[in-house]
């Protein structure tokens, strides 16, 4: 094997180039999982998914595990979001949400074969914090009668900090959660209205100072660019006030606005959103505002604190990407639950009915509520550890990928190597007989270059159901 490469994945060293951004934003997946979940087909049914719950062990792999849950509900519609949620101020359909949750936990409990222990656990929206106490008890209670949790395990829930105070908070930590995401987007008044999401800087502080008190190992908050009536003073308003708030993570997604797709951003205004000049100005003050403030950029749209989990696992080589993003652990296997969840098992993706009828139905007659999912090739596998270096380290060892998966690189991608042409004579890349490496000018364009190893976007261009780049 040849001696180590690293990359210094600090954002400190790339280079922000807008007249190469424009060039190469294209649209594209955020490659959560390779294929992505378009791919997936109805042939895959809750037999499949049945039947690898049991072979989970084939060839002496344990797997570690890592467990989702949807939780749909939100009291009120941001405008923006493109989530799986029902708005509804009825809070007793989740008293039967949750009823029905418990069952699918039971049954995909009693059909896994191996161990049980979970070392990740993520609750996911929709609002979680939608589920009154009791609920979230209830629930919490459920899952560890089925699933012992690792004593160093990442328990992490999303939390509206209208809908939570300091007593739910410290609930939160007593039924096991040490980690927190808020959703805060932008703190401007017009943008807020404009989105149809009023937060305080006071309600977001009560709650982090709560998570601390709590004693949540890791606190991460979600900011947009791009939203309605954003401009870079606003949003540097917004993000200074984030960063007194200190959280150890920082996510600053692209508003991608796609009203075709998502019936609530209709009711965003055309003219209110940004031009992409604009957007492009917010995202270079933002990133360089938050590596002034001593935040590590971990990849695409997320930023840590050097001594956080996930900036320490990209420096070890650990770091992961899965449906909630960049994960601390390897490849473990993900059971989901709730209506629409996504999960994997093996070389397989699932997915949950979308609508609760649908999810319902399944689970009354004792099925479990599988929709559709996919059992990868020795391509899909092939490709999705490209990727997937790609998108967490910045650079792939080729020699590793070819003792690994027993192929010739050069000779099996020469398309993509020749794809890759333009993007390495622009400096976005550099490709050695030994590694390919992802440049200081390539780094936000890494979804680009990623997407060239897609082979399934080789012969769609219909993309129109993904967000930009950048």
């Amino acid at each position: 094997m040849s001696g180590a490469h690293t990359v210094q994945n600090n954002f400190s060293d790339a280079v922000f180039d807008p007249a190469l951004i424009q060039r190469f934003d294209v649209s594209g997946p955020r490659y959560t999982s390779y294929p992505t979940a378009d791919r997936f087909v109805d042939a895959f049914d809750a037999h499949a998914y049945q039947s690898w719950l049991t072979r989970r062990t084939v060839g002496g792999i344990n797997r570690a595990l890592s467990l989702y849950v949807h939780i749909p509900f939100c009291d009120t519609v941001c405008f923006y979001c493109g989530c799986n949620k029902i708005v509804t101020a009825n809070h007793r359909r989740s008293a039967e949400y949750v009823g029905y949750l418990q069952k699918e936990i039971s049954l995909v409990s009693d059909t896994l074969v191996g161990p049980h222990e979970v070392v990740q656990l993520h609750f996911g929206g929709g609002t979680p914090t939608f589920l009154s106490d009791e609920e979230l008890t209830q629930l919490m209670g459920h899952i560890r009668q089925h699933f012992p949790f690792a004593k160093q395990g990442e328990y992490s829930i999303e939390i509206d900090p209208r809908t939570v105070d300091a007593k739910r908070i410290a609930l939160l930590g007593e039924l096991g959660f040490n980690r927190m995401s808020l959703g805060v987007q932008d703190f401007t008044p017009e943008v807020q209205v404009a989105v149809n999401r009023i937060q305080s800087v006071e309600q977001t502080k009560v709650a982090i100072d709560a998570a601390r008190s709590a004693g949540f190992k890791s606190i991460s908050v979600d900011l947009i660019y791009g939203l309605p009536l954003q401009n870079v003073t606003s949003f540097r308003d917004s993000l200074q006030e984030v960063i007194k708030l200190a959280p150890d993570r920082i996510s600053l997604y692209n508003y991608a606005h796609l009203p075709g797709l998502f019936k609530s951003q209709r009711k965003i205004r055309e003219e209110d959103i940004p031009s992409a000049d604009v957007k492009l100005s917010i995202l270079q003050f933002a990133i360089e505002w938050l590596t002034e403030a001593g935040y590590v950029y971990i990849g695409m749209d997320h930023f840590a604190r050097p001594g956080d989990e996930l900036a320490v696992a990209q420096r070890q080589g650990r770091l992961h990407r899965n449906f909630q993003g960049y994960s601390t652990h390897a490849d473990t296997d993900l059971l989901a639950f709730g209506v629409s969840s996504i999960g994997k098992i093996g070389p397989c993706y699932s997915q949950n009915y979308r609508t609760l009828v649908d999810y319902y139905d399944r689970l009354d007659r004792n099925q479990l509520p599988v929709m559709r999912g996919i059992e990868m090739t020795a391509d899909d596998l092939l490709r999705r550890s490209i990727i997937q270096a790609l998108m967490c380290h910045f650079e792939v060892s080729i020699e590793s990928i070819e003792i690994a998966h027993l192929i010739n690189f050069r000779e099996y991608f020469s398309a993509e190597l020749e794809a890759l042409a333009e993007m390495e004579k622009s400096g976005l890349i550099e490709i050695s007989s030994q590694w390919m490496t992802v440049l200081p000018r390539g780094r936000m364009l890494v979804r680009a270059i990623a997407m060239v190893f897609d082979k399934y976007l080789r012969h769609d261009r219909e993309r129109n159901r993904y967000s930009r780049i950048i």
